[in-house]
């Protein structure tokens, strides 16, 4: 079967680290990605040169038309998915409960329609052939992230609550769901948050001294992914350290 994925904020990061690995292991990968057309287009150069197949694809996950748009596209270009990481997140400046306003809660809790239209063209029920759905947590669901990021916490808590009961309710349909939990790890998404060196101050409080790359983050993706986590759905993967 063609091995076809769909990675959501896939521009950067950790979904942009996961985007290579699954190129370089034979899937066709549709970047997703909101506005940095330019970041999503240099790693389907990268991909591209080293021989894998990628291509890139603007939409909102927020939005449900911009999600069946985006699945239309991957339809078209390269086939209906078999795997989808749920990888967008959205950081927040750094603020206390009581200084959010409404708008930054939706923006961080965002939707679970990709996951949606992952089921609808995966499931064997509905003709399809079965698949994988890893979403990204975070350590921050376990821990709370108080005084920086509660929203973002609880919006990760939700997910894996959502990843539990997706992956009960599809097991019979040939789809597997899990997600893992990344701790402090390198990348951009901390300048997001108004705090570029925030892994440099936290390592301290990891029992293994140092902050995670995203590539060791994208190889437990993959590794839920493939068939070698064959009878691994509802799991939450901790890359964290240890923390």
């Amino acid at each position: 079967m063609k091995k076809i994925l769909l990675v959501t904020g896939g521009s950067r990061g950790i979904g942009a680290a996961t985007a290579r690995l699954a190129a370089a292991r034979g899937y066709a990968v549709c970047i997703g990605y909101l506005r940095n057309e330019a970041a999503a287009a240099a790693v389907v150069a990268e991909i591209s040169a080293a021989g894998g197949k990628a291509i890139a694809v603007a939409g909102d996950v927020g939005s449900e038309t911009g999600v069946v748009r985006l699945f239309e596209r991957v339809d078209a270009a390269l086939g209906p998915v078999t795997a989808l990481v749920n990888n967008v997140g959205i950081l927040e400046t750094q603020a206390r409960v009581e200084q959010m306003d409404a708008a930054r809660l939706l923006r961080v809790f965002g939707s679970f329609l990709c996951a949606r239209e992952a089921v609808r063209r995966m499931s064997t029920r509905r003709g399809g052939c079965g698949g994988a759905i890893v979403n990204v947590s975070s350590a921050a669901s376990r821990l709370g992230s108080p005084g920086e990021y509660v929203d973002y916490a609880a919006a990760k808590g939700a997910i894996d609550t959502f990843t539990i009961g997706l992956a009960k309710e599809v097991a019979a349909e040939g789809i597997r769901v899990n997600a893992v939990r990344p701790g402090v790890i390198h990348t951009e998404i901390h300048a997001s948050g108004g705090e570029p060196n925030r892994v440099e101050r936290v390592k301290k409080l990891v029992p293994m001294q140092r902050g995670g790359r995203a590539e060791e983050v994208a190889s437990a993706i993959l590794w839920l992914l493939s068939e070698d986590a064959s009878y691994t759905t509802g799991a939450l993967l901790d890359v964290s350290g240890g923390r």
